[in-house]
């Protein structure tokens, strides 16, 4: 289940709107995201993902920009953690036995 809690502040109608992720997973956020996003009328809508994990997409998501595609590994670094650590780690790497 997605839940808002923070909501725009400025109105996109007319605007082309990028969203930018970490990793898109399953898909099911993003696609919430932006069948919220469309409601609101903008110009258009991108989406620029860092990591994209084709083996567990339940709703496929049209990514216009990706990093890299990756296998079914829990993984660290560049903002991404485990239990609130290896955020700040400078390479992306992935934590053994934690496969999703």
């Amino acid at each position: 289940m997605v839940r808002l809690t923070y909501d725009l502040s400025t109105p996109i109608l007319g605007r082309d709107v990028l969203v930018v992720e970490d990793i898109i997973d399953t898909g099911l956020t993003m696609n919430y995201l932006l069948d919220n996003l469309k409601t609101r009328k903008p110009n258009s809508i991108k989406v620029c993902s860092l990591l994209e994990k084709p083996e567990r997409l339940i709703s496929p998501v049209a990514i216009d920009y990706l990093g890299f595609t990756i296998d079914n590994l829990f993984v660290i670094g560049y903002g991404l953690d485990f239990d609130d650590r290896y955020r700040n780690v400078p390479y992306i790497g992935y934590i053994n036995g934690l496969e999703e």
